[in-house]
């Protein structure tokens, strides 16, 4: 689905972020090889003359921190003033999951979220002989319900502006390494020590991209187990088709429950009361959530990096990644549980990054993003002690990219880590790094720790083989088919065939036992004839040849535009929100339909659309209601608000978060955006993007009548 984060891997550190992520940022990654220019086969977008349009006053969004809650703005659009307590309650309530928000709905320890946040914890608790990802789980008990495995949430109970303390350790006339390193030295060490002090888990997170530094302290809670979650057939109803799309009816809710130390419901002093009677249009209602990752406050020359390289790439990788994994889920049902998961993932991010790309490559949008930096430019300009310290700033962000531009096409090409490329060549490059760190003296704990990765690993070579010429697809498409990696990889044979040959020939690699045989001896490791090492071992050397200079790019990079961003600071101070960095918001907004396609979608929908959605697509799988559904008692009221939307901000992080009104009741639950959401990446634009949430009203009928879980019920109406 739309709002949640997922964190790509890498065995060797070499890639950059590419598919599944929302993430918490987006850095470019260390890059190859360099090369004198951008390849033939890499697109490079025809850049015309934009005039800039005056860039709208909530642009930059409405993801405002809670330790600069904008209370005048809240009391002059909305005429409500939320006091301290009313933001500390909220604040307390919610909570962060490793990829999602989530929130406490009772004082016994319920905790809200979303199905697809809930899929992995499904997947986890499901015994032999169930399937509880399709069938779904209800608790009717609470010895029913199931801890679920290495998962946490957190709550945000400490921030502190630390932004001196952080910023005193910095010697700007030292080179620009060395302002990077000791700056996220600093960072660490102001975490580590309240951490310590407080006895909670803190780390400083920059904001305005360095114009501020704030410390988040928070709770965890380890103790979480499975109460309720439907079936993936309308937690996910209407499939990839209705991914980012409005109208909708999905019941996208699942329930955990919080347990402390003595195994009993954890009591919060804080949790959020539920509506009964929802909101109407143009009610004021607010996103209390963790948004990822946006690119608002780049620079242009930063998001034409992004239009012309790094979008273009990924949309291109997840497009053969999904159809990959399609095929073969499809030729091999039996594997669909292991791999379900990961293909909505890749799903989800192909949508968004796809929407990221249009957004970028739209003269409107570039307008006003151009409108917005010669705004801040001309004020640079009008003020003598800014000019001098910043006025040279944008050039050097766009002169720094265009070197980058030459290393990229390969960094992306070459990746050899991640989920989306051949496991083979990720697990030799992993025996590589092992052989070395064993030649290097590495530590006991690190050597082990990388053995018992590698050991364990298990490759689907029947798949894999499938993601290895995909990957010698990629980098013919991006670098040529004379690179050497593709000379070496082919060996005169079609993609299809060298793939075929290489992971039939890579015994030492793809055979666990073969494997745990050269790691007990290293050094045949670095000699080893097998195929994968050997492609491995002449593509590393590239990688770490240009990864020097490229860091050097980056690092000179951060610098400026961490400078950049105390500009923008100086110049609007918290007036304006800073970028999403997955730490605690408030998203105002209130419930509005729009106008789209020649029609209007309505503020609402209910139950009627979703029996129809499913009669009207008849035999149609993704819109095929669960057996449960399909004969729905006489007290099931269908006309019951389903999913509604909302002019809230939001984006990846977001998912999960309750969506509340003046009264700090649950409204509605948030779950995912309409396309037009997708450009909210680097712009906010307020009149036709929505969030959509899973109405409160609808989370109880379901429960109520379809599920039979009244004691969750009566636990959120507080019966």
């Amino acid at each position: 689905m739309s709002r949640y984060l997922s964190y790509p891997y890498s065995l060797v550190g070499l890639a950059l972020l590419t598919a599944a992520c929302a993430s918490a940022g987006p850095p470019p990654g260390q890059a190859a090889a360099p090369v004198a220019a951008p390849p033939e086969t890499v697109v490079v977008a025809q850049e015309e003359a934009l005039e800039p349009i005056e860039p709208g006053r909530f642009d930059m969004g409405r993801m405002w921190t809670f330790e600069d809650a904008p209370v005048d703005l809240f009391e002059e659009v909305y005429g409500f003033r939320p006091t301290e307590e009313w933001l500390t309650q909220v604040r307390l309530a919610s909570l962060r999951l490793p990829n999602c928000t989530a929130s406490f709905v009772s004082p016994n320890g319920l905790v809200m979220s979303n199905h697809h946040c809930a899929r992995s914890a499904t997947t986890r608790v499901t015994r032999e002989g169930e399937n509880l990802l399709d069938d779904g789980f209800y608790a009717a008990t609470l010895a029913e319900e199931r801890g679920v495995p290495n998962l946490w949430v957190d709550q945000l109970v400490r921030m502190d502006n630390v932004t001196e303390l952080v910023e005193s350790a910095v010697d700007p006339t030292a080179r620009d390494e060395v302002q990077v390193q000791t700056r996220r030295q600093r960072m660490s060490a102001i975490g580590d020590s309240a951490g310590s002090a407080h006895g909670l888990r803190c780390s400083v997170t920059s904001l305005y991209q360095g114009g501020k530094y704030s410390m988040y302290c928070f709770k965890r809670y380890t103790d979480v187990r499975l109460v309720f979650v439907p079936e993936l057939q309308i937690g996910y109803y209407g499939g990839d088709p209705d991914n980012y799309t409005y109208p909708r009816y999905v019941l996208d809710v699942s329930f955990f429950r919080v347990y402390d130390e003595n195994g009993d419901p954890y009591r919060p002093a804080q949790y959020l009361g539920w509506s009964e009677e929802g909101a109407n249009e143009g009610d004021p209602v607010f996103v209390i959530g963790n948004p990822g990752s946006t690119e608002r406050l780049s620079t242009m020359a930063q998001l034409e990096f992004y239009r012309d390289y790094r979008e273009p790439f990924i949309v291109s990788l997840l497009k053969t990644r999904t159809d990959i994994l399609a095929r073969y889920m499809e030729h091999h049902p039996e594997q669909r549980s292991r791999y379900i998961n990961q293909y909505f993932g890749w799903m989800n991010s192909l949508k968004r990054y796809a929407g990221r790309e249009k957004a970028l490559n739209d003269p409107a949008i570039m307008a006003r993003k151009l409108g917005w930096e010669q705004q801040v430019r001309e004020a640079v300009a009008g003020n003598p002690e800014l000019n001098r310290k910043y006025g040279a700033l944008w050039d050097e962000i766009a002169d720094l990219r265009k070197q980058m531009a030459e290393y990229y096409p390969i960094v992306l090409a070459l990746n050899l880590g991640g989920s989306t490329r051949s496991q083979t060549l990720a697990t030799a490059a992993g025996m590589l790094e092992y052989a070395q760190a064993v030649r290097g003296g590495a530590p006991d704990s690190v050597l082990q720790r990388l053995r018992n990765r590698l050991s364990q690993r298990e490759i689907d070579t029947r798949l894999d083989g499938h993601f290895l010429e995909a990957q010698i697809g990629d980098v013919i498409k991006f670098l040529g088919r004379d690179d050497p990696f593709a000379q070496q990889a082919l060996a005169g044979q079609s993609p299809p065939d060298a793939a075929r040959a290489l992971i039939a020939a890579a015994t030492a690699v793809t055979d666990p036992e073969a494997r745990r045989a050269l790691l007990d001896s290293p050094a045949d490791i670095l000699s080893s004839t097998d195929p994968a090492l050997s492609l491995v071992r002449e593509t590393v050397p590239r990688v770490q040849q240009a990864s020097g200079r490229f860091q050097q790019l980056s690092n000179a990079e951060n610098v400026r535009t961490a400078k950049l961003g105390r500009a923008v600071f100086d110049l609007y101070g918290t007036s304006q929100p800073p970028d999403g960095t997955f730490t605690l918001r408030i998203q105002d907004g209130v419930v509005k339909s729009y106008d789209y396609n020649g029609t209007k979608a309505p503020a609402w929908t209910t139950f009627y659309g979703l029996y129809d959605r499913h009669y009207s697509h008849k035999d149609a799988a993704d819109w095929a209601l669960p057996d449960r559904w399909l004969d729905p008692p006489p007290e099931f009221d269908m006309s019951t608000p389903l999913n509604m939307c909302s002019t809230n901000d939001t984006v990846g992080g977001n998912s999960g978060s309750a969506l509340i009104n003046k009264d700090r009741e649950v409204v509605g639950l948030l779950f995912d955006g309409n396309i037009e959401s997708l450009s909210g990446y680097i712009i906010n634009v307020e009149d036709v993007r929505r969030s959509i949430s899973v109405r409160a009203e609808a989370i109880v009928e379901a429960l109520r009548h379809i599920y039979g879980a009244g004691r969750v019920v009566q636990e959120l109406l507080g019966q």
